[in-house]
């Protein structure tokens, strides 16, 4: 069974507002410490995975910041063994045993460091994908449980980022970024003790650097961010009018439109062109500024430090590591920087998510009723029903024997698709009662209720399979001798084994491989597989040629037989028969009876059927 149509713009089906809004990537989370904690308490049942990847984290990067320190031991060992016996001095060598013991340990050491890095990561990929997966299964079964007025709401586009591309960003974060970070804090940590260690003065002159660098692009900064969101703003608005343009070619071809296209085209790329290359420019200053004021840095410690070892205050392999460090000590704060914007995308991703895991659910089944096969008596009793605050359906009264076929008419945006919403329990009354069976369907669970269903719509729903997986979507465990027979009478076996592989035709994504009539077909040849007995037909003729209406008619002539029928019809020659007609106009049932008693009382449905009538002769 498909699910209805979604209307095109505004609110649900026409009525009310639509909700939702999407946020930009990168935009910055509204609420972000609460959304940090929220997040971390799907990390809080990996808490011992965590403190083990902190470990082999602090494990590794010690490791890695020790190098340099022993290194410069080894240099140190080697300068005063080869100073020595330069000068002459007595017994004065090289010591190479202990230089080699030296670099055995440094290589032991860097050894480690990767062993304990490999550690870290492999625990934290099973820690992010763990997440991940929680969270994925979490969105998952909230999306089954969302009412249809949320989607009504949203475009699909905006449902599938939250689950896929939002998740994903959390998952990076968790595998790359958090670790990065953890490695980058100790980082720092580790080199300014280790720089403190060999020498407290060279250290304030690497530390002033920082503040220096930070006060000098600054400005820089936010200049190219100004020119970066005219970029982005460009980008946005050169990708739509190419989307446009590509995808209505045909239309631009056909009213002349190409180089008033390409004018506009050349005008929204200049100003891409314009704002991309000035923040590449601006931003293009930033890392030779940094470089130019760390080799300042770098001149000052050199200068500095070797006027520490003349005097013997500092040695020479002291020198040469805490150089090390010094060139080390910016990278892991570019980092951290870095980390910070991408945690702050990562925030903002997640309460994407948690928006979503809050949204109110279906009101939950109370169920005191059963019905396991209606014989298809519908009843409406006083219903009232609205999309917010003002009423669209008010005090509403129809009554359905079984068998019987009803159709609903009226102008777009009537409300006929709300009524068949209304009776499949897509959305929850205001007040009065629907009944199937003299039985509430408020007291029956959903899924009871909607078996009862079969559904044929305007808009044809295939999915990417076989055109047997797809009529058997109508039934679990239907047979091939079932599929068969049920294409049969919808008319489309004929068709289907005409194809290459029949009915094991693999349908593509779009199912474009099959013409708009032939989807019609199969969507009904899966409704009389599904054997309901109340009907719900969206008349779906009017995209197809004659002859196809032809079958298609006949088609749905057969599954309604014996069934009672609710039909959404837009053509009203075609529901002269109707045993029930009712006319719709703004939410309200306005005038019911048969095609002969409504053309008696000449009133909205005699217009209808009018002015249709004149349309045809006039064509």
């Amino acid at each position: 069974m498909s699910s209805p149509k979604k209307p095109q713009g505004g609110g649900p089906h026409g009525f009310g507002p639509g909700g939702g809004s999407m946020m930009v990537p990168g935009q910055k989370p509204k609420d972000f410490k609460g959304t940090l904690r929220r997040l971390l308490l799907y990390l809080k049942p990996r808490r011992s995975k965590l403190i083990a990847v902190f470990i082999a984290a602090i494990l590794s990067t010690v490791f890695m910041i020790v190098g340099p320190k022993i290194m410069g031991t080894a240099i140190t060992e080697l300068f005063e063994g080869a100073y020595g016996k330069f000068q002459g001095v007595p017994g004065a060598a090289i010591d190479f045993e202990k230089i080699g013991q030296i670099l055995l340990l440094l290589g032991g050491l860097y050894v480690f460091s990767s062993l304990f890095s490999y550690i870290q990561q492999y625990i934290m990929s099973s820690v992010a994908q763990d997440t991940v997966y929680d969270l994925r299964e979490e969105v998952n079964n909230k999306l089954e449980k969302l009412p249809l007025h949320y989607f009504d709401g949203r475009s699909n586009g905006e449902t599938l980022s939250r689950m896929t591309n939002d998740i994903d960003t959390i998952g990076s974060t968790l595998q790359q970024s958090l670790t990065q970070f953890i490695t980058s804090i100790v980082t720092i940590v580790g080199i300014v003790i280790m720089m403190l260690s060999i020498s407290p003065l060279l250290t304030a002159i690497a530390i002033i650097s920082l503040p220096v660098s930070i006060f000098a692009i600054q400005p820089i900064l936010k200049k190219s961010q100004t020119y970066f969101s005219d970029q982005q703003r460009s980008l946005g608005q050169l990708n739509g009018h190419i989307e446009e343009m590509y995808t209505g070619h045909q239309v631009v071809k056909a009213f002349g439109y190409e180089k008033k296209s390409g004018k506009q085209f050349d005008l929204v790329n200049d100003e891409l062109y314009e704002a991309g290359r000035k923040a590449q420019f601006i931003s293009g200053i930033i890392m030779p500024l940094m470089m130019f004021i760390g080799n300042m840095s770098y001149v000052l410690i050199s200068v500095v430090g070797g006027i520490l070892v003349t005097q013997r205050a500092i040695s020479i392999g002291d020198i040469q590591a805490f150089i090390t460090y010094s060139k080390q000590f910016t990278q892991p704060i570019t980092q951290t920087a870095n980390i910070a914007n991408v945690i702050q995308s990562t925030i903002a991703a997640a309460e994407r998510v948690f928006e979503l895991l809050d949204e109110k659910e279906e009101i939950k089944d109370v169920v005191t009723s059963h019905l396991p096969r209606a014989n298809g008596s519908v009843v409406f009793e006083q219903v009232d029903f609205g999309y917010g605050g003002d009423l669209l359906i008010e005090n509403m009264n129809i009554r359905v024997s079984p068998g019987q076929t009803v159709a609903i008419v009226g102008p777009t945006g009537a409300g006929k698709t709300t009524l068949i919403n209304l009776l499949m329990r897509f959305y929850e009354l205001n007040g009065g009662t629907i009944k199937i069976d003299g039985l509430d369907t408020r007291k029956m669970s959903r899924h009871d209720l909607r078996k009862q269903f079969g559904m044929v719509l305007q808009d044809t729903w295939l999915f990417n399979g076989t055109i047997k997986d797809n009529i058997a979507y109508g039934k679990t465990g239907a047979t091939e001798e079932e599929i068969v027979e049920a294409a049969r009478t919808a008319q489309a076996d004929h068709f289907i084994r005409t194809l290459p592989e029949g009915y094991d035709t693999i349908l593509n994504e779009e199912a474009s491989n099959i013409s708009q009539g032939q989807k019609q077909l199969l969507t009904i040849a899966r409704a009389i597989l599904a054997d309901s007995p109340i009907m719900i037909l969206d008349e779906a003729t009017s995209s197809v040629d004659t002859r196809t209406e032809v079958f298609i008619q006949q088609a749905m002539n057969r599954l309604m037989e014996g069934r009672t029928s609710f039909v959404i019809a837009h053509r009203l020659s075609t529901i002269k028969d109707a045993d029930l007609i009712l006319v719709m106009d703004q939410g309200k049932v306005i005038e019911q009876g048969t095609h002969a008693e409504l053309l008696e009382q000449q009133g909205f449905y005699e217009e209808l059927y009018n002015s249709q009538f004149a349309e045809k002769s006039a064509g």
